[in-house]
This record gives structure tokens, C-alpha cells and sequence, in this order.
């Protein structure tokens, strides 16, 4: 197995203008990712972008970045186009993927991502995290996944939504939307149309169910702070910080 990182990042957010190129704490939110994404020290890691100027501060930093068309309609595909503008020769087997508004995610929840796909019978692998609070129970904004336990930490996936389930006494799961993909799955999910349930959930991991595709979760102990605000923003400073 050979993996390799990749962090897709565009301009396209409305809540947070400019959002990749934000300052946080003197540097381009996006470098503070792709801090984080060495810091795994698991493998390579590339942006895909369609801005020169994210390409341009990944560089100043001395990352790897590759340009990608605009059109694309998810980071899936953006990471899609790049793994191929990349390695042509398909050295790489195994694709991360790490969204470029999570400056602080762990080095940790990277790492664990690939342990699932150690399983040759894994398509994809996502980290989840046991949700705690009533706030995150019923947030639509909260993902949750739904997912039979087949060891210590590590579930087999049967669904995604944004609804409160499973029902009944147990544990529930915030999905954190990181992926780990084998590269002969991402080949084919990017081929599929949009699916009934991914359409009706608004989440592209539905898609893969729908498709017959095995996903894998793995227990971690964070949801790292998604950058959409600026008050995000703000309390991303400050946990950078350490204040």
C-alpha cells in the first residue's frame, strides 16, 4: 500500500470570502492544513486547487500543489483530477483525503483514516466520533453515521444522515468528513450519478452505499473545528494559539 495525502481547496465558499487565504495566526488557513497533514507523516501530501494564489502560498511554504479545473462539483472529484495530473503512473493506491477548512485536525485522525484500508475488502474509510451533547444529537448540521460494530472502535458502515439515529438506547456517531479511498473505488465513484438518498441527504457518501461500496469507520477522540465563519475563524486562532 501506498498512500498519498490530498487537500482540495477552492474559493468558492459565500460565508467566508476568500476562505483557504483567511490569516490564521500570520499564515493562510490552507497552509495551517497542510501543516497538519505533514505533521500525519504518513505520506505525500498535495493541494488541489483552481486558485493560483492557494498554489502560490502552498509553494512559498515548500508544499507540493496541483492545478485543477473549477468546474468540479465536489473535493472528490477535484482530488479525482489531481491524483491523475500526479501520478499518471499509479504508483499511489491509496488516497486521503483531508478538507481544507480543518486547521486543526489531529495528525492522530489523519493517521487513522488509513488503518482501515489495511482490509483489502475496504473501499473507503472515514473517522467518527461519539457525539455527547444534546446540541450535537439533533443538529442537521451534525452527520451522523449508523454503523454495525465489527471491532474495538471500527464499525462497518450502513448509513449516513442528518437526522438522530440510530433510535433507542446506545452511543451516536458525529462523522467527520475525511476519507480515506482506495484509488480503484474513487475511479468508479466518480463515474456514478448522483443517488436518490445523496441527493435527498445532501451527502456524496451516500452515493457509495447506494453503489454497493463497503466504507469503514474508525472511532477517534476529536471533530476538529470546520472553518465556515468568521467566528469559526476566530476560535481557530485561538485554539492554534493555545490560549
Amino acid at each position: 500500500m501506498k498512500p498519498v495525502i490530498l487537500i482540495p481547496a477552492r474559493m468558492a465558499s459565500t460565508r467566508l470570502p476568500n476562505k483557504p487565504l483567511a490569516d490564521l495566526n500570520g499564515e493562510p488557513m490552507i497552509v495551517a492544513v497542510w501543516r497538519r497533514a505533514m505533521e500525519a507523516d504518513l505520506a505525500p501530501v498535495w493541494v488541489a486547487t483552481d486558485t493560483p494564489d492557494i498554489a502560490e502560498a502552498i509553494r512559498a511554504v515548500g508544499g507540493n500543489a496541483v492545478m485543477t479545473k473549477p468546474e468540479h462539483p465536489s473535493g472528490s472529484d477535484r482530488i479525482y483530477e489531481a491524483i491523475t495530473r500526479i501520478d499518471p503512473d499509479r504508483q499511489y493506491d491509496i488516497l486521503l483525503n483531508v478538507q481544507g477548512d480543518l486547521p486543526t485536525v489531529a495528525p492522530e485522525t489523519i493517521r487513522a483514516v488509513f488503518e482501515p484500508l489495511k482490509d483489502a475488502e475496504v473501499d473507503i474509510a472515514t473517522p467518527v466520533a461519539e457525539i455527547y451533547t444534546d446540541q450535537e444529537r439533533n443538529a442537521s448540521s451534525v452527520v451522523k453515521m449508523v454503523g454495525t460494530p465489527i471491532a474495538p472502535g471500527r464499525f462497518r458502515a450502513l448509513y449516513f444522515t442528518r437526522a438522530t439515529a440510530p433510535w433507542g438506547e446506545g452511543p451516536l456517531y458525529h462523522h467527520i468528513g475525511l476519507y480515506g479511498w482506495r484509488r480503484s473505488a474513487l475511479e468508479r465513484f466518480v463515474t456514478l450519478a448522483p443517488s436518490p438518498l445523496e441527493q435527498r441527504e445532501k451527502l456524496e457518501q451516500l452515493r457509495a452505499l447506494e453503489h454497493g461500496m463497503r466504507i469503514d469507520a474508525v472511532e477517534v477522540a476529536e471533530v476538529p473545528l470546520g472553518v465556515d465563519t468568521l467566528a469559526d475563524l476566530e476560535e481557530a486562532r485561538r485554539r492554534l494559539s493555545g490560549k
